[in-house]
């Protein structure tokens, strides 16, 4: 299928926020909307964009985002917080994909945060959830700017036990996937574990490793046309039906891989 690019620009929290919006030519039945969320750093949409014309190419619509203060969004980086990246998130889902459209979360590294504050604020609107050698963060972080304190914060020892992520991604029941780097010299293992168990709770979890990729995924994944299709039919690929208990996984509610493309 091919798709429909747009670069353009949404005015929200004081900020001009750049955004790539990729349209397929042809939806999937019950197609979801795909957010892509960058991570911290030099992290920016536009090593995203190939990942979000795949999403397109098996008939989801896509966007990624530039945060404010990266690529070509205005604001500094130092003003901007993990509750902001959160508004600005959400801001752009209901701006591109409305209240009703179902979703999917793709997030890299800090994103790992946000993907989880937008489960919470999103509910069981969020079909799925895709983690790329994700961070959480503690509880007194969530609305420190990054320039105000946040990086001596987040350098306490084992400063994440107490995420909110943890308890969120323990209760979410969609299909969720965990994928990391063959080598990550950036994120702690006790995070990593810590995710697989809330994860592995009531979600339709499963994980994937990618050989050769380092902490930088997004930049990674940007060349690797193949590992990107890897995490796509990952987690499109057909479940058996489930039947929901009250404690165990829903289904996500997303469209059969009989609707993925063979190339």
């Amino acid at each position: 299928m091919s798709a429909v690019v747009h670069k353009t620009v949404l005015a929200t929290d004081g900020e001009q926020l750049s955004l790539y919006t990729v349209t397929p030519q042809h939806e999937s039945v019950g197609a979801c909307g795909v957010v892509i969320m960058h991570g911290a750093g030099t992290g920016d949409k536009e090593r995203h964009l190939p990942f979000a014309e795949d999403f397109a190419a098996y008939g989801h619509p896509a966007v990624a985002l530039d945060f404010s203060g990266h690529g070509e969004s205005t604001g500094e980086l130092l003003n901007l917080s993990l509750r902001r990246r959160r508004d600005q998130a959400a801001a752009v889902v209901d701006e591109v994909f409305g209240a009703e459209r179902r979703l999917v979360l793709v997030g890299f590294s800090m994103s790992g945060q946000t993907v989880a504050d937008l489960v919470d604020l999103y509910g069981k609107r969020v079909a799925a959830i895709v983690l790329c050698a994700p961070g959480i963060y503690g509880k007194d972080t969530w609305d420190v700017p990054f320039g105000a304190g946040f990086t001596e914060l987040i350098r306490r020892p084992e400063s994440w036990r107490d995420s909110q992520a943890l308890d969120t991604y323990a209760s979410f029941d969609g299909r969720a996937l965990l994928v990391l780097p063959e080598h990550d010299a950036v994120i702690p293992d006790g995070v990593t574990e810590l995710l697989r168990t809330a994860l592995s709770t009531r979600a339709d979890f499963s994980s994937l490793r990618l050989a050769g990729a380092g902490h930088r995924l997004g930049a990674w994944l940007a060349d690797q046309s193949q590992a990107r299709s890897d995490i796509i039919s990952t987690l499109l690929r057909r479940r058996p039906s489930v039947q929901t208990t009250g404690t165990g996984p829903r289904s996500a509610g997303l469209p059969a891989d009989a609707d993925v493309p063979s190339s």
